[in-house]
């Protein structure tokens, strides 16, 4: 089962401003968090984001056509600031694992979000999303 653990922007985060030296600490321990992920065989993938103003949008229209949205966007309670994907037997090992997560943010109040992602299986005959005929 593979789980993505998403960090949710901040005001801060959308700014984009390097990080001063308070952040050394957190960067260190999410090194750590991440290295011991990988010695558990875990962890996929993880990294920041950069700010919505580098990113776009495309809304999709019922008619086919596509319209592109330049960042930034204005709600960063609805924005991701970072991810950690990892790999895991169980939504309870996942729930171990984000237990242990870093706060992502230095002095603030802030979220993380954990879904898990579809996998092959899920859309296989008796799967949850298999397509079945009414």
């Amino acid at each position: 089962m593979r789980f993505m653990i998403q960090v949710r922007a901040t005001a801060v985060s959308e700014r984009g401003d390097p990080p001063g030296p308070e952040y050394a600490k957190l960067f260190e321990e999410m090194g750590a968090f991440h290295g011991e992920m990988a010695r558990a065989g875990v962890l996929l993938d993880g990294a920041g984001l950069r700010p919505s103003r580098d990113g776009w949008r495309q809304r999709y229209e019922a008619d086919g056509r596509v319209q592109v949205i330049d960042g930034p966007f204005t709600e960063s309670k609805e924005l991701i600031a970072g991810y950690t994907l990892i790999q895991v037997r169980s939504e309870e090992e996942a729930r171990a694992w984000a237990s242990r997560f870093p706060m992502p943010f230095v002095g603030m109040a802030c979220e993380i979000e954990v879904r898990r992602l579809y996998e092959d299986a899920d859309f296989a005959p008796g799967g949850d999303m298999a397509l079945r005929s009414e």
